[in-house]
């Protein structure tokens, strides 16, 4: 184990030791016992007990089930790995020895949905043997949490498997009914990771596709779960694919790698190969699946020492509008002072200066010979604009595409902190597999080092990283707001789909803040000046609803000038949270959520194509007088009602959303 200490306080370590249980033992477990071997069901029980998931050896099949409050979820599934030495590890095992533990803990998040995060499960390890062949050996560590379940693969160091890679796994979801799904046929490999997450029936998974994550499924008996990956590192992405034999549920499918398509992960000689979490989250309502912590709760504590650097926040960004300001467009010195202006006067604490500001850039995704991403255009004076934010307030963030990051990346990003920029947006990584995961642990650990923040777009979605590099403050993978340029593929029901699919797994770079609001009768896609075919309302309400740490504030200022009603609500609006509460929703149809920032509720609603009212139980506020500004729909897409009153915990506020709409409101104490 290497550590190095630098100014930023960020201290590096390798994360797989040499003997990976040897060291899972010392991890905060407040109990461990061993449990007989035999051949019997391993029933790991959360700590409320409603969750539980058994791993077995039944019929010589390594295999788990999940049940949640009486009724099962998955029913028996197998679990295993193929490698490329001996083939599949997953039938012909039994189980040699299993240990438990429990843990009880809380921790912080620097930034996200919630602060204080109550870390609290049961687990147990496993261990499988091959009892023919090459006598392989297999663990699998399996935790049950109050809201879900999860398991990990551990290939121990062993002999005749040194060199061993990865080719696939056998693991399955059989699902114990037709359930109605949410899922994001992406159909390929190497992709943005974004398009629409479709209603679908259980039976109707196939094996022709290829399913991101998560997938989030609804029983007819009253409950929600969805199936995601947690802490992805040395390891091939996973994806979904229906069952070939037809059945009900899905199984995995991992990233393959660029340079032996036929393998997914090549392992390190002399050490474990371990997986990420294959996670089932687990509620009675989908809203209890967007007020979970578990992703987080499954990837490793921050290394780093000294957080205060790492400050959310809103940014105005020129890509989306087309780089319009007053008196000046594009990539200039005059347009970029005209955002921070902007930015300044509107209290937005960042200035995000898109492609086009380096040599070789603005021709995007290509990487044109000559890139260098140390050296501003002529037209752009990177260090009088950095001066010019500080002196009002305002940070600069840089957009840079990956590739030519990577080839410079010491040099450009001692230099980016030398110059004082806050954060780098980096763009076009578009894969998941272990090359790719890879790159991003290498750039977080070093941009941590510098004290840079980081954006990733074209970046498959989260892991739960933001628990491990608090600075990734947000990320792409998502159909996100750029589409209403060139396509009418960002609805209303899109919107209010994503907070129960996507935002599930983590932060979200939607880019928010179109104020170009019109009927989706008179939506025409345009690339400079977009419009939206959502009201205003929805535009604030998003502010509230979608989980981003670093918010965009995606209009011109020419947009915000003409037509600015609920611009001073977007400037007041947090990004990060001190709590979370989902209070009401439907997938695919409306959501009203909570949040609190110190003493102040906010609270956002929307809606799809269909108006609707919504009630809003105060109950979460305690004891006190508050006041509460109310905003919602008015007559045209363009327009806000607003109200004051005075409330209580006791009283139940109402939203009336027009179509493709919403509302907030911020709620303070008197």
């Amino acid at each position: 184990m290497t550590n190095r200490q630098t100014r930023s306080g960020w201290k590096l370590q390798m994360w797989a030791p040499r003997h990976f249980l040897t060291a899972l033992t010392a991890l905060g477990a407040i109990s461990a016992t061993a449990a007989p071997v035999h051949a019997a069901d391993h029933v790991i029980a959360s700590p409320d007990g409603r969750t539980r998931i058994s791993l077995s050896d039944q019929g010589g099949q390594a295999n788990f089930t999940l049940q949640f409050k009486g009724q099962t979820l998955i029913s028996p599934s197998p679990l295993g790995l193929v490698l490329d030495k001996g083939g599949a590890l997953s039938g012909g095992v039994k189980i040699t020895g299993a240990t438990q533990r429990s843990v009880d803990e809380t921790y912080e998040l620097v930034v996200g949905k919630t602060r204080t995060v109550r870390d609290r499960y049961n687990e147990t390890t496993v261990e499988f043997l091959e009892t023919g062949g090459l006598q392989r050996r297999l663990t699998v560590i399996a935790r049950a949490y109050d809201d879900g379940v999860a398991f990990r693969y551990l290939l121990p160091d062993q002999a005749d498997l040194a060199g061993v890679a990865v080719v696939g796994e056998e693991t399955r979801f059989d699902f114990a009914g037709d359930d109605r799904c949410w899922a994001l046929n992406l159909g390929r490999f190497g992709t943005s990771h974004e398009g629409e997450y479709d209603p679908v029936m259980a039976r109707g998974f196939r094996a022709s596709a290829l399913y991101e994550l998560p997938v989030v499924c609804q029983t007819a008996k009253g409950a929600s779960f969805a199936l995601a990956e947690a802490d992805l590192r040395n390891w091939a992405g996973l994806y979904l694919t229906g069952r070939g034999d037809g059945g009900l549920g899905l199984q995995t499918q991992l990233s393959p790698r660029l340079d032996d398509p036929g393998k997914a992960v090549l392992t390190r000689i002399g050490t474990d190969t371990v997986s990420s979490w294959r996670v089932v989250m687990v509620g009675e309502t989908p809203g209890d699946l967007v007020a979970s912590n578990l992703m987080t709760s499954l990837n490793p504590p921050t290394a780093l020492t000294d957080t205060r650097w790492i400050k959310p926040g809103k940014a105005a960004w020129d890509w989306w509008n087309g780089g319009k300001v007053a008196g000046a467009e594009g990539m200039t010195d005059a347009a970029m002072k005209g955002f921070i202006d902007f930015a300044a006067a509107h209290k937005l604490e960042y200035m995000l200066i898109d492609d086009g500001w380096y040599v070789g850039s603005g021709q995007a995704p290509k990487v044109l010979p000559g890139t260098d991403v140390t050296r501003p255009i002529p037209a752009i004076n990177i260090a009088d604009l950095i001066a010019y934010g500080r002196q009002r307030g305002v940070g600069i963030m840089l957009w840079v595409h990956w590739k030519a990051l990577d080839a410079q990346m010491d040099e450009a990003l001692a230099a980016y902190q030398a110059w004082g920029v806050k954060g780098i947006k980096v763009d076009f990584m578009d894969r998941n597999d272990q090359q790719m995961v890879d790159f991003y642990h290498r750039l977080l650990s070093k941009a941590g080092e510098h004290q840079l923040m980081v954006d990733l777009h074209g970046a498959y979605r989260p892991t739960g990283l933001v628990r491990t590099y608090p600075h990734y403050v947000t990320q792409e993978g998502v159909l996100g707001a750029e589409y209403n340029k060139w396509s009418r593929r960002i609805t209303a029901t899109h919107n209010v789909t994503l907070p129960f699919t996507r935002m599930l797994l983590g932060p979200m770079d939607y880019t928010p803040g179109g104020f170009r609001n019109v009927a989706p009768k008179d939506f025409k896609s345009q690339f400079i000046l977009p419009t939206v075919q959502t009201t205003r309302g929805q535009a604030l309400a998003m502010y509230v609803v979608y989980d981003s740490p670093l918010t965009m504030v995606s209009d011109s200022p020419i947009t915000y000038a003409a037509s600015p009603a609920g611009l001073d609500f977007i400037s007041a609006v947090p990004t990060s949270w001190d709590e979370t509460r989902v209070l009401s929703g439907e997938i695919g149809q409306y959501i009203v959520i909570a949040r609190r920032k110190g003493a102040d509720w906010w609270v956002g609603a929307m809606t799809n194509e269909a108006g609707r009212t919504v009630k809003v139980p105060l109950s979460f506020l305690g004891n006190g007088a508050f006041s509460a500004e109310i905003r919602e729909d008015g007559a045209e897409p363009t327009a806000l009602k607003t109200r004051t009153q005075s409330v209580a915990s006791k009283d139940t506020l109402t939203l009336k959303l027009a179509p493709g709409g919403g509302g907030v409101i911020r709620i303070s104490p008197r």
